[in-house]
């Protein structure tokens, strides 16, 4: 059965202005410049430069025209009327001699893991079964390194995707040839395998070498945990020659995949959205606006559509014309305000962040620094908390003392035994210094860690003392021990 009703609805929806704003507020500074590229390529109507008064509009378009009569009268036709060819040979030119060097820049080039332990194999005295099995095997290796996958399993693939048949003692054959490539502990199936990979590499006649490899081989599993007075009673041996077998250890690489990839990796650099400066009492933010053209209409655009007023009668196509002109100018000015509430929202957000730690970016004492969530900055700068957020999450401030995600000075509060509030990441700070400070032959444990903790006045129990240090990416105090 159908029925009519007329109902009222209260609706909340974000404009395309709204939408296109809360984009262009997490890009950071780094990809903002691409963003400003994308826009100006799709939108004509979007161009580069200072919006211009009538005066600067007018003298600007007299230069133009004066630099255009110029170049006329000074055009001369006869240089394009010419019939007579030049020689090729009459427009090159090779003044160089033969032991100049040639100072072009090269183009970098990176080689993978992968490519570089396939090149070594042409280098093997070995079949070219041994070669396609041994190709399998490196393909078949993760970004660390290891072989993850059992070699039954690679030897059933093989059966179905190549038609290959073989065993797992076949492959079990192949993979040492792998492993004997550099660099050294490719291949390895478990850390324990490639620390020995390693080890075995080395020259056995070392007695710490040859100390090393019985302690990986026979007391693995309690080297891992530390329980170093385990391992001296089994082992029979002094302190030192643990440590000295230890050192060795240490040297090793956990991860032979990554030892070529960061080699070509390109380092990350943060490009900071505020600079910040400290004279004296005085703290001062600026926005870093760094490739950021100022944007304004394009002066055509602008032309068309005085055109189009002064006219008229108008066809269909120019109406249509018009209406794309329209379009791009609209979208044009969106883009534009959206680029300057940008820019206000972050300085205002950024002023307010400074104002609420000024006792820190004063000092750069991070124990100054106050408990502060990111409700505190919406409350003073009268927006939305997940407008704050956007800024916070994406944004990095260059300080005095080093460039920190506007993130990391937001922190829940915790109070002290006088009742006032302090920042989570003032008792980190403390936490880090403790630990840091401790004897390392006997790391403080977090019970231990906790009690030094309220000594100072911060009532913390256990539980959250190993919060703050597993937050910290700090192991516990048994994996922290050394000798």
């Amino acid at each position: 059965m159908l029925k009519q009703s007329l109902r009222q609805k209260l609706l909340q929806k974000l404009s395309p202005q709204q939408i296109q704003l809360m984009k262009l507020l997490q890009v950071p500074t780094l990809e903002l410049e691409q963003r400003i590229k994308e826009e100006m390529e799709s939108n004509p109507a979007l161009d580069e430069g200072h919006e211009e008064d009538a005066e600067q509009r007018e003298e600007r378009e007299e230069f133009e025209e004066k630099e255009r009569d110029e170049a006329i009268e000074d055009f001369d036709f006869s240089q394009y009327m010419d019939d007579d060819e030049t020689p090729a040979y009459k427009l090159s030119v090779r003044n160089k001699g033969a032991d100049d060097d040639e100072k072009s820049v090269p183009f970098a080039s990176s080689t993978t893991f992968r490519d570089a332990l396939e090149r070594q194999l042409s280098l093997r005295n070995i079949s070219e079964r041994q070669v396609l099995l041994s190709k399998t095997i490196i393909g078949n290796l993760d970004d660390d390194g290891y072989l993850r996958r059992e070699l039954e399993n690679i030897a059933d693939d093989l059966a179905f995707s190549q038609n290959i048949n073989t065993t797992a003692e076949e492959l079990e054959e192949v993979l040492k040839i792998v492993q004997d490539l550099d660099p050294s502990g490719v291949g390895a199936r478990s850390l324990q395998e490639c620390i020995l990979l390693q080890l075995k590499r080395k020259d056995n006649t070392y007695p710490s070498i040859k100390l090393a490899i019985q302690l990986v081989e026979e007391h693995f599993d309690s080297f891992t945990k530390k329980h170093y007075d385990r391992i001296l009673k089994r082992m029979q041996i002094s302190d030192e020659d643990l440590r000295e077998s230890i050192a060795e250890i240490v040297k090793l690489n956990p991860k032979p995949g990554n030892s070529m990839r960061d080699g070509s990796k390109s380092p990350d650099h943060v490009i900071p959205d505020f600079l910040m400066t400290v004279d004296d009492d005085e703290i001062r933010v600026t926005l870093n606006s760094r490739n950021a053209p100022d944007l304004r209409i394009s002066e055509s655009y602008k032309q068309m559509m005085k055109g189009y007023a002064a006219a008229k009668e108008h066809n269909k196509k120019e109406k249509e014309a018009i209406m794309f002109v329209k379009q791009k100018i609209d979208a044009a000015k969106w883009f534009i305000d959206a680029i300057k509430q940008r820019r206000q929202t972050l300085l205002l957000t950024i002023n307010a962040i400074t104002e609420f730690q000024k006792d820190y970016f004063l000092t750069g004492d991070e124990t100054k620094l106050k408990p502060m969530i990111l409700k505190d900055i919406a409350e003073i700068v009268h927006l939305d908390i997940s407008t704050v957020s956007r800024v916070a999450n994406s944004k990095y401030v260059q300080t005095p003392y080093g460039t920190f995600l506007l993130k990391s000075f937001f922190s829940e509060s915790l109070s002290t035994e006088s009742g006032e509030e302090v920042s989570t990441r003032e008792v980190k700070k403390i936490l880090q210094d403790a630990i840091d400070a401790e004897e390392k032959r006997k790391p403080l444990t977090d019970e231990k860690l906790a009690c030094l903790l309220r000594e100072k006045g911060y009532n913390i129990a256990r539980r959250t003392v190993a919060k703050y240090r597993e937050q910290l990416n700090i192991p516990v105090a048994r994996l922290r021990k050394q000798l």
